[in-house]
């Protein structure tokens, strides 16, 4: 982790796991609605958000994580992330089932991943926190992305 003493994160569930991205990476956080959809993609992408006019890559965390799909709820929202990537900074919409909160974590809190006992590749974790109520996961979303990944997502965007 970094040398800072804590992060700002923001925290959300899918399904009765709860993750956290930093807050660094989130340009927004928007109600859901359903992506234009663009034939061809990867299982786990839905299509293009509208985001000011700009055609944003949105991608099904749920999918993506090989967890089955779910039917949105008043609670899904999109989150909006700028992904730093070695040669570009990728936006892409990430659909998951509830924002939880904004929240500030000691980074002396983090624990390494995992390498057994997760559903999840360990090599998407940035690390876990031990809550009242169970774990926090800290996802490193550029990693979930390959380089490859990105590339097929990012010319669909440039289209619309």
């Amino acid at each position: 982790m970094s040398t800072q003493a804590e992060i700002q994160v923001v925290e959300f569930g899918i399904g009765e796991e709860v993750f956290a991205v930093p807050v660094g990476l989130v340009r927004e956080i928007l109600d859901h609605k359903p992506p234009f959809q663009v034939p061809n993609g990867p299982e786990y992408f839905l299509g293009l958000t509208d985001v000011r006019g700009q055609g944003v890559p949105t991608v099904d965390l749920r999918v993506r994580l090989g967890l089955p799909a779910a039917e949105p709820t008043l609670s899904t929202r999109i989150l909006i992330l700028d992904i730093p990537l070695a040669d570009r900074m990728l936006s892409l919409g990430v659909v998951i089932d509830k924002v939880l909160s904004v929240a500030t974590i000691e980074t002396a809190r983090i624990e390494n991943a995992p390498d057994i006992g997760v559903r999840w590749k360990s090599d998407y974790i940035t690390g876990v926190v031990r809550n009242e109520g169970g774990f926090v996961v800290i996802i490193d979303v550029a990693s979930i992305f390959t380089a490859d990944e990105a590339h097929l997502l990012t010319p669909v965007a440039k289209v619309a």
